[in-house]
């Protein structure tokens, strides 16, 4: 059953979820608390970036096949996905930090679950749950180009401060 999210009640989860998080390390990317045994905090909930746009599936990646890029632990499934991204990593990192798209074209940064993407002109994009996923698809270019234009404005600011 599909439910009508308002400006609302999107309000009402980032208020929620930013009275639940502490201050993160990476504010500017979405990783999971605690530490990797790479010494970094986990990425993409250890989805390999490489095979996600390949496939359009999120498949795990190893801890074997770990990079390290900007401070955030990303796993690959292969050593040959681990060398893609260390060769380019622009061009396989989740968009928005891999924070939700949605939350970010409203000015805010939800945890961005790799069940609920989508693989647009080869970028991928994360979404909080399926309800805000369902409101993205009424209008991807207009989500997309929203949390383009917020993404500038709050990438440097802590999720506690949205």
């Amino acid at each position: 059953m599909f439910r009508t999210l308002t400006l609302a009640s999107v309000m009402a989860c980032a208020a929620a979820f930013s009275l639940a998080t502490g201050a993160m390390a990476a504010d500017e990317y979405n990783v999971s608390t605690g530490l990797t045994g790479a010494g970094a905090p986990l990425g993409l909930h250890g989805v390999d970036p490489v095979a996600f746009i390949a496939s359009g599936d999120p498949v795990v990646g190893t801890a074997q096949h770990t990079v390290l890029h900007d401070g955030v632990a990303y796993r690959f499934a292969t050593a040959q996905n681990s060398d893609a991204f260390q060769a380019d990593p622009a061009a396989y990192l989740p968009q928005n930090g891999g924070f939700c798209t949605f939350g970010v074209s409203v000015g805010k940064k939800f945890d961005g679950d790799p069940d609920y993407a989508a693989i647009i002109d080869d970028k991928l994009y994360v979404f909080l749950n399926e309800d805000i996923f369902k409101a993205f698809n009424t209008d991807r270019d207009g989500t997309i180009t929203k949390a383009a234009t917020n993404w500038k404005d709050i990438r440097s600011t802590a999720v506690e401060d949205l």
